[in-house]
């Protein structure tokens, strides 16, 4: 085990100093503008120097070498990044990745496009905590590889910058903590009218008329959501936005009211801050995300490098202000900033709005708007802070805690920058997906019910249907258009060429619904085979059926494919598997690309909305599903091959069987829509995509023969038990039918099924 995680090791280390192998890939003015040589590599990790003949413009380094940038591939993502000596980013270039999604789906363009956005950038003052870090904007089906390409180009800058290496940047971030420390003067609390509070800068405003924000829309190039101005006059008040921190005393006693006040301050822990946050206007602040998932997405706190969007469980509404003067607005909330968020009250923090405009059914433009607030000097109290003795070489420990006592402001601080930079990307990820995350937790919830008591359900075959087709338009909508989690056999290669060159959770855990999915459906391998993926979790598999329902209510023919003939096509999908796992131990990029074999890309990711010959391959297919019930999952998906495989090691058997079935009652066999029950009557899991629909016929007393034998000997003693049938008995004689039938002399031909 040692010598793996050596190897592993070492194979890291070779891999995050390759600047070298790297360099030749980019000309120097392409990272620093009028550059035109390198100068010798300096330093570990190397950066190179950029000179215009013999003056230094910048320096060049290697993004891996710095920070993590692995994407969903398993590889790092190899960046170039030009930076000038004061911090401010000069140029980017991608040298190398194996990002499946960007190899043939995506043009790289547009991964470009977005990312070169961070050019310009002052990295120096996010390293100082002077500001945010800049995000990037996100390229929809490309989301982990966009995320990971960007955090890595300001996670690696921000280090660099930290270490002093860019002509002193990081003596002066660390020489940059104050020499006082700033609290909170609590002996100060008094009641102040509005006007007073709005002219001293303890509640600050923004306000954005109409023209304000399509003028921000035109600036922002997006030309849709220029083309969809705000109605209305110019100068209409869009919004009037308000905030305050109201744990200050003065300014908490001032708006809530002493009552007010003293509420919370016994809710709030030591140190902890709390905002009042108040708007008017046609646009709310709070918007309806709060509704259906919790966090408010429209506002969000930020500090340096820190910031948070408040949940439903920090919001309490006010009905209105106590201050004198204040002005009557339609929207008032107090919001609790958590304890665990590190924010501090006496320095600079931004309320970020952000505006929302739709641009298509499910497409959405925005653009945001900073308030920025600064607690007034007269709420606050200085101490100095005592400097260690010159002389001392080493400091001793009484005076590093005096030190660490006396300044908890920039302790404070770089602890959030140190926090912020850090912490996984893959937890940001989840952060930010609670909703998604939320909503496919349930669905799985959802379908584990109706696996568990699927007898009770089958027996209603028109709330089946239902049921099941409902659950399928869910899972191609929601899942497979909007949330993208659909599943390809991209992943079993990635997970398999994971095991063999270093495995890491990391980057499976930065795509947060397809980690819940495989997760789910590795569990469910388990109690059904492949059945819940293929039969309900498959955006693809069930645009397949519900087009081919649609169909059949059209009266478009249906083709079954011989027996015979069948059982030589359906393993193509094993071959194709076993070639593409094969050819990933050679290249996963070129198994990668060849997995093209599967429509998923174009027809679910990117919606259609790609080249032509991608786009008529997926319609073939979708075509032939038409008139063949499943077309490409009976015969071409390799990754329902790769499913099946470990699905035999199921330990329950939930599909029922009678005697009879098989021999000599073919009915299940016959209507089963993709084929999978032998003639001589046995379920093939390794092809069930547990579609349930035989379990319907297993307990239909109308065209399940041996239910129908059942059926006819209960009305046989009902009516032998009946007032007419005994002796002496008067009324009307009681038939019994099979099939519509009389059963007379011979009873055989009553109970005989239909013919299928």
């Amino acid at each position: 085990m040692i010598v793996f995680a050596t190897v592993f090791w070492g194979a890291d280390v070779r891999a995050a100093g390759r600047l070298n192998d790297f360099l030749s890939k980019a000309q120097p003015a392409d990272l620093v503008p009028n550059a035109n040589r390198f100068g010798p590599l300096q330093g570990e990790p190397a950066i190179a120097p950029a000179y215009k003949n013999d003056q230094l413009l910048g320096f060049v380094y290697l993004t891996s070498d710095f920070a993590n940038s692995i994407g969903y591939s398993g590889k790092p993502i190899q960046v170039l990044v030009g930076i000038d000596p004061k911090g401010v980013l000069t140029g980017l270039k991608l040298v190398e990745h194996k990002e499946p999604i960007v190899l043939v789906g995506i043009p790289e363009k547009r991964i470009l496009e977005a990312v070169n956005k961070l050019i310009g950038a002052d990295l120096g003052s996010v390293a100082r905590g002077a500001t945010p870090a800049p995000q990037v904007d996100i390229v929809s089906g490309a989301t982990v590889t966009v995320l990971v390409i960007g955090d890595s180009i300001v996670r690696s800058a921000t280090k660099l910058i930290r270490s002093g290496r860019l002509g002193g940047q990081g003596s002066q971030v660390a020489a940059a903590a104050p020499q006082v420390a700033k609290t909170i003067d609590a002996t100060r609390s008094e009641v102040r009218d509005w006007q007073t509070l709005v002219g001293d800068g303890s509640v600050r405003r923004l306000t954005l008329s109409v023209a304000d924000i399509n003028q921000a829309f035109e600036k922002a190039g997006n030309a849709t959501a220029a083309a969809r101005p705000e109605e209305g006059p110019p100068d209409d008040a869009f919004i009037d936005l308000y905030v305050a921190d109201v744990a200050v005393p003065t300014i908490g006693r001032s708006l809530l009211g002493d009552d007010g006040y003293e509420r919370l301050a016994g809710r709030l822990k030591p140190g902890q801050q709390a905002l009042v946050i108040a708007g008017s206007g046609r646009y709310s602040f709070k918007g309806a995300a709060y509704v259906r998932g919790g966090i408010f997405d429209r506002i969000e706190l930020i500090q340096e490098t820190n910031s948070m969007r408040f949940r439903d469980r920090d919001h309490t509404r006010l009905g209105s202000l106590a201050a004198e003067g204040a002005p009557d607005l339609s929207e008032i909330a107090l919001f609790v900033v958590p304890a665990d968020f590190a924010f501090d009250p006496t320095e600079p923090w931004v309320l970020q709005l952000l505006v929302q405009r739709v641009i298509g059914t499910r497409e959405k433009a925005w653009v945001t708007f900073d308030l920025a607030y600064t607690l007034p000097e007269s709420y606050l109290k200085r101490e100095p802070v005592p400097q260690a003795p010159q002389a001392a070489t080493v400091p001793s420990a009484q005076t590093s805690a005096a030190q660490s006592t006396a300044a908890p402001t920039a302790r404070a601080r770089d602890a959030v920058a140190t926090s912020a930079e850090e912490e996984p990307l893959w937890m940001k990820i989840w952060r930010g997906n609670v909703v998604k995350i939320g909503v496919t937790v349930a669905a799985l919830g959802a379908l584990t019910l109706i696996f568990f008591f699927q007898n009770l359900l089958v027996r209603r075959p028109t709330v089946y249907t239902w049921v099941r087709r409902g659950y399928l338009l869910f899972i191609l909508v929601w899942m497979g258009w909007y949330a993208n989690a659909q599943l390809s056999v991209v992943n079993v290669l990635t997970f398999a060429n994971s095991l063999l060159t270093g495995f890491s959770w990391e980057y499976f855990l930065s795509a947060p619904l397809i980690f819940i999915l495989w997760a789910s459906i590795a569990a469910g391998l388990l109690f059904w085979g492949r059945g819940p993926f293929c039969g309900w979790l498959c955006p693809f598999g069930a645009l397949q059926e519900l087009l081919n329902s649609i169909a059949q209510a059209l009266k478009v023919p249906q083709y079954r494919v011989p027996w015979g003939l069948h059982e030589r096509l359906w393993p193509i999908k094993y071959i194709i598997f076993l070639g593409l796992f094969g050819m990933s131990l050679y290249s996963t990029a070129f198994a990668e690309q060849l997995a093209e074999v599967e429509p998923f890309k174009t027809a679910i990711i990117l919606k259609f909305a790609r080249e032509w010959p991608f786009v008529v391959y997926a319609l073939t297919l979708l075509a032939a599903g038409l008139v063949v019930e499943r077309f490409f999952c009976r015969y071409l998906c390799p990754l329902g091959a790769a499913l099946a495989i470990p699905g035999r090691v199921r330990m329950f058997e939930w599909l029922r069987r009678w005697p009879e079935c098989g021999s000599p009652c073919q009915r299940c066999a016959n209507e089963c829509p993709v084929q999978s029950i032998h003639p001589e009557g046995h379920i093939n899991v390794n092809e069930c995509i547990y579609c349930m629909h035989c379990q319907e016929l297993y307990f239909d007393d109308q065209r399940c023969p041996h239910m129908i034998q059942v059926r006819l000997k209960r009305e046989k003693r009902q009516a032998l038990s009946s007032p007419s049938m005994r002796p002496g008995g008067k009324g009307p004689a009681t038939v019994i039918t099979a099939g519509g039938k009389p059963i007379g002399a011979s009873s055989a031909e009553a109970i005989t099924p239909p013919a299928t």
